[in-house]
């Protein structure tokens, strides 16, 4: 997952996905259009700008939907009918395994220069960015998401905690003693919940834990269903659904209209939020946030979450151009324009040690040290295997959680149905 953006209009997205990727202009005359696929927020608006005054014969058009869970059916239908994708297309890592499956749909951008770019990225990056046997390169990495907890300090000043991002990131070493406080949060401000759903707790511990543990999650390195029997997903689970049985959460879905609505509001207090979140935080809160919003670190240690690689369809029909636009959007200078612009934090090791990122403090998050809170949790990242039906998977176990908060479901009864559930989205 990533940021938010504003959502994309259902009339304008169904009349772009009939026309594919980017064309010439009138007539074949005029510059490329180059059409970018991405959902969210990926800080590319001013890097587009550089590019089409360094190339006066690309012209680029984004189309942007608001959630990974709105761009995936649509990139699904795409590729699988071999018309209406850009010429570049964002593929987040819990996609980029089902996509990796289907590599002969996309160009091999070892074709296009790609093999000089290894020691542009983190090893484990780049070679997720690659074909099992070596042979091609299907996408380019872009940002990872080392983990925060976002905190809103005027409510935990109404609450009498601290606000201090060093003596609150003391207050929970561990998601236990994180329960703990917000129990005492909401005890003095009940009319705010601690958090925004368990979403956000079960994506950040489950990799937490994966991470620590065998690395994978909901499916084994051989695709197997391993979401009942893998103790990092049950833990993580458990933890999720304290919070819900607590009634700790406002049973939201990161990046939905509710929860966009929310930010405007003291609806919930605390956000698990890998760096690309501020981006969605700032623009949603808007003024009403600015200033009230701050970074800890996050319960349990280091952790990250989300992170996406850019690919050429082969559809497209300027492959070279798309290819050398993707290169550029994921360079380490582009990821540093990218870092700058909504905190997406670079995969690329230059990137991430240039002054632009390394000392860079956020305005809008209290002046916050990003580069050094997101720079020191990536360098504890530990990547975990998805396999090509994680999202399903995630999707299928979040939604009980949801339904625990919501009084549909009895706590004691969630696990055996979100394995229920699991098993058939695994299908």
């Amino acid at each position: 997952m990533r940021t938010a953006a504003a959502i994309v209009m259902a009339g304008v997205m169904a009349a772009a996905s009939a026309c594919g990727g980017g064309d010439d202009g009138e007539g074949g005359s005029g510059p490329i259009e180059l059409t970018v696929d991405v959902f969210g927020e990926f800080g590319y608006d001013q890097l587009y700008k550089q590019y089409e005054a360094s190339h006066p014969n690309i012209k680029i058009r984004q189309r942007k939907v608001s959630t990974l869970d709105d761009f995936k059916p649509r990139l699904q239908q795409w590729i699988a009918t071999n018309s209406g994708a850009g010429d570049v297309v964002a593929l987040e890592e819990g996609l980029l395994p089902t996509y990796m499956q289907q590599r002969g749909k996309f160009v091999n951008l070892f074709d296009h220069g790609g093999r000089e770019l290894q020691n542009n990225y983190l090893p484990w990056k780049w070679q997720m960015g690659l074909s099992p046997d070596g042979s091609q390169l299907v996408g380019l990495g872009t940002d990872i998401g080392p983990l925060g907890m976002c905190y809103r300090k005027d409510l935990f000043e109404k609450a009498g905690l601290p606000t201090e991002r060093d003596e609150v990131g003391k207050l929970w070493p561990t998601w236990d003693a994180f329960l703990q406080t917000g129990q005492k949060f909401q005890g003095k401000v009940p009319g705010t919940k601690w958090l925004d759903g368990p979403t956000a707790i079960l994506r950040a511990t489950v990799l937490q834990n994966a991470g620590n543990g065998p690395g994978y999650s909901y499916f084994d390195k051989s695709n197997n269903l391993v979401f009942d029997s893998n103790p990092s997903v049950k833990t993580a689970f458990d933890t999720a659904l304290k919070f819900s049985q607590a009634k700790m959460t406002a049973d939201m879905s990161i990046f939905t209209p509710p929860w966009q609505t929310a930010l405007k509001r003291d609806t919930f207090a605390t956000l698990p939020c890998p760096s690309w979140m501020l981006g969605g935080i700032e623009e949603f809160s808007g003024g009403y946030g600015k200033g009230k919003w701050d970074v800890a670190t996050v319960p349990g240690g280091g952790g990250y979450w989300g992170g996406s690689w850019l690919a050429v369809p082969k559809q497209s029909k300027h492959p070279k151009e798309a290819a050398e636009l993707a290169k550029f959007l994921s360079s380490p200078q582009g990821q540093v324009g990218a870092f700058k612009d909504k905190n997406t934090f670079p995969s690329s090791p230059q990137a991430a040690k240039d002054p632009a990122v390394a000392d860079s403090k956020n305005a809008y998050f209290s002046d916050a040290p990003t580069g050094k809170i997101f720079g020191d949790m990536a360098a504890q990242v530990k990547p975990v295997y998805l396999g090509p039906k994680n999202e399903e998977v995630r999707l299928a176990a979040e939604n009980v959680l949801i339904a625990v908060g919501q009084g549909k479901i009895k706590p004691e009864e969630a696990w055996s149905k979100a394995v229920e559930e699991v098993k058939k989205a695994a299908r």
